[in-house]
C-alpha cells in the first residue's frame, strides 16, 4: 500500500484528491495532509483518513502530537519515510520547496501546482532526474498529453496542443474584456477552480503558464507547443505526430480523472465517473487564441522564450496582481499591464538554483507592488 502525503487538502484539488482516494482504500493509504488556514476542514479530513502527519501553514489552536504548523510543515509532509507519492496541490510560489525536497528524496511528485515548472522547471527536472523521482501532471491539460504519448517518442512527435476552454470571455470585445467585474471573471463557464486560477483562465495567463508547464514536462520548445481554444473542454490536449496523425484524450469534465492516473499509473483503474457519452456530443469546436484580446498568453510565451529566471518573474507579478483584483484594488485590464512592466523591467539570470529562482520571484513581488502603490504612475488608472 502506497503512502500518500497531500499538501492543500482543504483546496478544490485536494478535496477532490481525497474524493477519489476514498475509494482506493485498498491501494494508497494517507499518510499526511497539509492546509493553508481552513482549520476545521483539516480537521474534518483528519477524522476521517486518519494521517500520522496533518500540518497546518498558518498557526492555529494545539492539537495532538500529529500535527505541525509553520511553513516547514509542507517539506515535512512532503519528505516523510512513509510517503511514496506527493500531490502538491499548493497554490502559487509556496509549493515551490515541497517539490524540490520530494523530488530529492526520489518520491513520485503528483503536480498540480503549476508554479513549480514554471518558475524553476530546469532545477526541478534535474534534480528528478538525479534520483530517480517522477513528477507526473495533475493538470489535464498535460495530463492528456501523457497519456498522448504513451507508447511514442519524441522524435515522433511534431508539436502538442493544449486546448483552452477560452474562459468566460471568449465572445467579449477588448473593451468589454478590460472592464469585466470580479465576479463576471470567476464565473467559469466549465469548471469549478479556486479563485486564483479561475481568474488566470479568465486571462489565459493559465493557459499561457500551462505552455511552460509543458516545455519542462516534455522536453519541447516555444515552437513546439501550440494553444487551441475548445470550449466544449471535452478535448483535453492533443498530440500532432510527424506524419500529420493527431492522437486526442478526451473525457468528462471532472479532475477524478486526471488526479487518478497521476497517482495509478502506469496502472489504470476503474472510477466513480461515467464513461463519456459519445453519442451526446453535438459538435466539438476548436479555433485560434487571440492575443490580441487575451494579451496575457503572448507573454507568457515571451517568458519562456527569454528563459532563464523570466518566466519566475512573470509568475510572481501575475500573483501579486491577480491578488489585486481579487480585492478590487485594480481593474481587469491591469493585470495584464502590470505583469508586462515586470517582465520588461527583469533582469534575467540562469535558473539553475533555487537561490535565482527565489530571488527572481522576491525581485518581481516587489516590483509588482510598487506598481500597484503608484498606479497613475504605471498607466493603470487614467490621471485625468
Amino acid at each position: 500500500m502506497r503512502g500518500i502525503a497531500l499538501l492543500g487538502s482543504t483546496g478544490s484539488i485536494g478535496t477532490t484528491a481525497l474524493r477519489v482516494l476514498d475509494r482506493q482504500r485498498d491501494r494508497f493509504r494517507v499518510a499526511a495532509l497539509t492546509a493553508f488556514a481552513n482549520t476545521a476542514l483539516l480537521e474534518q479530513q483528519a477524522s476521517r483518513f486518519q494521517p500520522s502527519f496533518v500540518g497546518l501553514v498558518r498557526n492555529g489552536t494545539d492539537h495532538d502530537s500529529r500535527w505541525r504548523t509553520g511553513e516547514g510543515c509542507l517539506v515535512d509532509a512532503a519528505t516523510r519515510e512513509d510517503v511514496d507519492i506527493v500531490l502538491n496541490a499548493v497554490v502559487g510560489a509556496a509549493g515551490l520547496d515541497a517539490t524540490l525536497a520530494a523530488l530529492e528524496a526520489g518520491k513520485r511528485v503528483a503536480l498540480a501546482n503549476k508554479e513549480t515548472l514554471v518558475m524553476a522547471g530546469e532545477l526541478m527536472t534535474a534534480t528528478a532526474q538525479k534520483s530517480g523521482a517522477e513528477i507526473l501532471p495533475v493538470d489535464s491539460e498535460h495530463n492528456a498529453i501523457h497519456q498522448c504519448l504513451r507508447g511514442e517518442t519524441t522524435k515522433e512527435v511534431r508539436r502538442i496542443i493544449l486546448t483552452a476552454s477560452g474562459g468566460p470571455f471568449r465572445d467579449w470585445t477588448k473593451e468589454e474584456i478590460a472592464s469585466a467585474t470580479r465576479e463576471e471573471a470567476l464565473n467559469h463557464p466549465n469548471w469549478k477552480m479556486g479563485d486564483k486560477i479561475t481568474i488566470d483562465s479568465a486571462t489565459l495567463m493559465n493557459k499561457g503558464l500551462e505552455v511552460i508547464e509543458a516545455r519542462w514536462l516534455f522536453g519541447f520548445d516555444a515552437d513546439r507547443i501550440s494553444v487551441v481554444v475548445h470550449p466544449q473542454s471535452v478535448v483535453h490536449s492533443m498530440v500532432e505526430m510527424l506524419d500529420g496523425s493527431i492522437i486526442a484524450q478526451l473525457g468528462v469534465t471532472d479532475m477524478k480523472h486526471a488526479i487518478q492516473y497521476a497517482l495509478t499509473y502506469p496502472d489504470r483503474r476503474a472510477n466513480c465517473m461515467p464513461p463519456l457519452d459519445l453519442s451526446q456530443l453535438s459538435e466539438l469546436n476548436f479555433e485560434e487564441p487571440d492575443t490580441g484580446r487575451f494579451p496575457c498568453l503572448a507573454l507568457a510565451y515571451e517568458a519562456l522564450r527569454r528563459g532563464g529566471t523570466a518566466p519566475a518573474a512573470l509568475n510572481a507579478a501575475n500573483e501579486i496582481a491577480v491578488a489585486a483584483f481579487l480585492a478590487d484594488r485594480i481593474g481587469f485590464g491591469d493585470i495584464f499591464r502590470i505583469n508586462k512592466s515586470v517582465l520588461d523591467a527583469h533582469s534575467r539570470e540562469n535558473a539553475d538554483s533555487l537561490e535565482a529562482v527565489v530571488r527572481a520571484d522576491r525581485e518581481a513581488r516587489a516590483a509588482a507592488e510598487r506598481l500597484l502603490a503608484a498606479p497613475v504612475a504605471a498607466g493603470m488608472i487614467p490621471s485625468g
